[in-house]
């Protein structure tokens, strides 16, 4: 089986082995790979794995020898998996791997927005707590999660995993779900997305993107949170409109932004939320723990070896 990997650097830069799928056949990396790039790379291969690339009915249509393209994410939308399974090609996904560092980076983004740890951190390297007067300072406010509530949109394996912390940390928890309400915990209260917004302190996005709910939160959605409420979103950037919170955050009338997803990705260097102080963004990292690549590794290994077998796994076009 000849494999191809055109966007290897990203789940693996180096520090964690190809062998496993070395062990399946003739295995082609490449770090990186342009659109234009995408079939002549792919051409004879039998399966094509990517990250971000799109595969795009066209695409297929050059690769005639192609029987398998494996997202090496949870998110396939980078596949058209209806004009896959026209041409009889099976997509599979990597489900559940992150979920632990996901909801790790949710904690470190409300606990920095709570607590300020890089402010204060940043303070004393300049300084300022060797010149202070008394034994300690502090100059924003300090949060004590314990009976704030948090309000869930999405009760997938990450969203169940944070109400789960939430409610350890002594939080009032909220949840927007499909599940009926007598399928949750005890401590979850079901509730619609008018209501979670406007009753609860946190706010944090773990649903898929789809058409129906892209700019979700959006200006009219934001007037109903309380100032001082803080939004995350460690699901994906489309879910608001970025504009619409950078203006909130400008107004004051949104405590906090934290994010580790953007509309665009890389970001523009003019995006409004880069130059607000109070939105904390990081660079799509919370899936990249190297305990959560490796087990994206192994997951992508066992699927194909499944698809060899005729068994296959984790499939979404069908």
């Amino acid at each position: 089986m000849k494999i191809v990997e055109l966007d290897s650097y990203a789940a693996n830069p180096g520090d964690l082995s190809w062998d496993g799928l070395k062990a399946l056949g003739e295995l082609t990396l490449y770090d990186y790979s342009r659109p234009e790039e995408v079939v002549a790379r792919a051409k004879d291969a039998d399966a094509v794995l990517i990250n971000k690339v799109n595969i795009t009915d066209a695409v297929m249509a050059q690769l005639p020898k192609l029987k398998y393209i494996g997202v090496l994410a949870t998110g396939f939308n980078v596949v058209d998996t209806a004009a896959a399974n026209r041409r009889g090609i099976i997509v599979t996904n990597i489900p559940a791997y992150s979920t632990n560092s996901v909801v790790q980076m949710v904690f470190a983004h409300l606990l920095n927005a709570t607590n300020q740890v890089a402010h204060y951190a940043d303070e004393n390297r300049k300084g300022r707590w060797s010149k202070n007067r008394d034994f300690c300072y502090w100059d924003t406010p300090l949060v004590e999660l314990a009976g704030k509530s948090i309000g869930i949109v999405g009760l997938g394996h990450i969203g169940s995993r944070v109400a789960q912390l939430a409610h350890d940390f002594g939080m009032d928890v909220s949840a927007l779900t499909s599940k009926n309400a007598t399928e949750l915990p005890e401590y979850i209260r079901k509730t619609t997305l008018e209501g979670l917004l406007s009753s609860c302190d946190v706010v944090t996005l773990h649903c898929p993107l789809t058409a129906d709910n892209k700019g979700m939160i959006n200006a009219e959605r934001l007037q109903l949170m309380h100032p001082g409420a803080i939004l995350i979103n460690t699901g994906r950037g489309p879910l608001v409109d970025e504009q619409a919170v950078a203006d909130a955050l400008e107004a004051g009338t949104l405590g906090a932004y934290c994010a580790d997803v953007m509309t665009e990705e890389p970001p523009r260097a003019d995006n409004p939320l880069l130059r607000q102080p109070h939105a904390y963004i990081t660079p799509h990292i919370a899936w990249a723990t190297k305990e959560a690549r490796q087990r994206l590794l192994d997951i992508c290994v066992a699927n194909l070896k499944a698809f060899e077998a005729g068994q296959p796994v984790n499939v979404v076009n069908r």
